[in-house]
């Protein structure tokens, strides 16, 4: 086997935390070339885009990526573009004839090929799910499941990445002891729909009797990420509720509340069912903090189901809400249905729903101030000369956080913070003496 040595790589990620680890696993395939990894793109002798094409927008932004990394061909060192990913999983052929900048292209079920397409070696590296993490030392995400089977009719993802298919329980926790070997706090569990987990290959939802298990692991935290409404059962709210390494946080992507778009997004939950889990979540954990995603001008939502949705977010004040406009996918089934509503009123929608949870969010931190919470530092804000965690009610790099001061703090490590004031959608505080 032949390896190119010291040749500097540099990697741009894309897309969610699933795409995350892709890229984290096609780094350990070459983890023996002896490369250096570089954010400084114009050293590096590879670039390699991982790209998401969940929608419009996130293809744009892959494209954007792609043509900015190009230019490193002129102005840089790089010698090799290579794009992976569900960009060219979709669409390789448009690919290759649109951008003849690029030297490879690999799909995401081809990621051990690249120790070969950059000359590393001259056969193909074994499937494997090791990885080389790339987050902070303190907390890494935990795939255990690929795929997805709910077929929702303006989701792209099954035709990209499959049918449902769970990581074994061995595999998880081979990969759980792992992390906690390299001191990992935090452990993210994350799929497509991790409520589903295990349903493929023990033939039912078993993610409690996962989570049981990887509780025995030296973890502080253990955060569970897209869990779909309809199997958050009565079992996994007391897991979540009584289980001291549960963060008390719960990810369920919604999309709608109207029972009329509900349908025709093809979800199987109804706003009753929703509000259900929601008083069951807040009864047996007053505390917990929920997020979820809203889709607004989807097709044919009359401005009467769109009040019905922001009704609802007036009086349930979910703790984190992200707020995106629906985008036409032509190979979806939502591409179909008639009604589809002009750009225009879709902006108007996110602007007026994104008003009403900028409202929620300030109402919910001001009743912080004077409270002392536990936080996990992370980083400092040098422009504020300040120290920037999260408690265990923010997911990392898409909720707010705690900006404090404090005579000194060692990053990874808990502290207990009092806060003393609102920024926005964050914190402010100061350690407590």
């Amino acid at each position: 086997m032949t390896k190119v040595m010291n040749k500097k790589i540099g990697v741009v990620s894309l897309g969610c935390d699933k795409n995350r680890v892709d890229t984290e696993n096609m780094l350990y395939y070459l983890k023996d070339g002896n490369f250096e990894i570089t954010n400084d793109y114009a050293l590096a002798d590879i670039i390699i885009v991982n790209t998401c094409a969940f929608i419009e927008s996130a293809r744009v932004e892959a494209i954007d990526t792609i043509l900015d990394m190009a230019e490193y061909k002129k102005t840089g060192n790089c010698k090799q573009l290579i794009v992976t990913g569900c960009l060219p999983e979709k669409y390789r052929d448009q690919l290759v004839e649109g951008l003849p900048e690029v030297d490879a292209f690999l799909g995401v079920r081809e990621y051990e090929k690249i120790a070969k397409v950059v000359g590393m070696s001259d056969q193909e590296s074994e499937i494997t799910d090791k990885r080389i993490i790339t987050t902070p030392q303190h907390y890494a995400y935990l795939r255990i499941a690929d795929g997805c089977d709910n077929h929702c009719t303006f989701c792209t993802i099954p035709s990209i990445r499959g049918k449902y298919k769970s990581v074994s329980e061995d595999n998880v926790l081979k990969q759980a002891l792992l992390l906690e070997k390299m001191g990992v706090k935090e452990i993210i569990l994350i799929a497509q729909d991790v409520t589903s987990y295990g349903k493929d290959i023990y033939g039912k939802p078993s993610l409690v009797s996962l989570l049981k298990k990887l509780s025995q692991y030296n973890f502080d935290w253990i955060r569970l990420m897209y869990c779909y409404p309809e199997l958050v059962t009565d079992e996994l709210i007391e897991e979540i509720c009584t289980n001291s390494k549960i963060v008390k946080y719960i990810d369920i992507p919604l999309q709608h509340i109207d029972d009329g778009v509900l349908k025709l997004m093809n979800r199987r939950s109804r706003q009753a069912d929703i509000v259900s889990i929601i008083n069951k979540l807040r009864a047996k954990c007053p505390n917990i903090a929920i997020r979820t995603t809203f889709m607004v001008g989807f097709p044919s939502e009359t401005e009467e189901q769109f009040e019905n949705l922001c009704a609802f977010a007036k009086e349930y004040k979910l703790d984190h809400v992200g707020v995106f406009a629906y985008s036409k996918e032509d190979d979806t089934a939502s591409a179909k249905i008639k009604g589809h509503l002009d750009d225009q009123t879709k902006l108007e929608r996110v602007n007026v729903l994104g008003a009403i949870l900028e409202e929620n969010n300030r109402e919910a931190n001001e009743k912080y101030v004077g409270k002392t919470v536990k936080v996990l530092y992370e980083d400092i804000d040098y422009e504020r000369n300040m120290f920037v965690g999260r408690t265990q009610y923010n997911a990392p790099e898409i909720d707010s956080v705690v900006y404090f001061t404090g005579d000194f703090a060692d990053v990874g490590e808990f502290y207990n913070v009092k806060i003393t004031a609102v920024d926005g959608y964050d914190l402010i505080g100061e350690i407590e003496q």
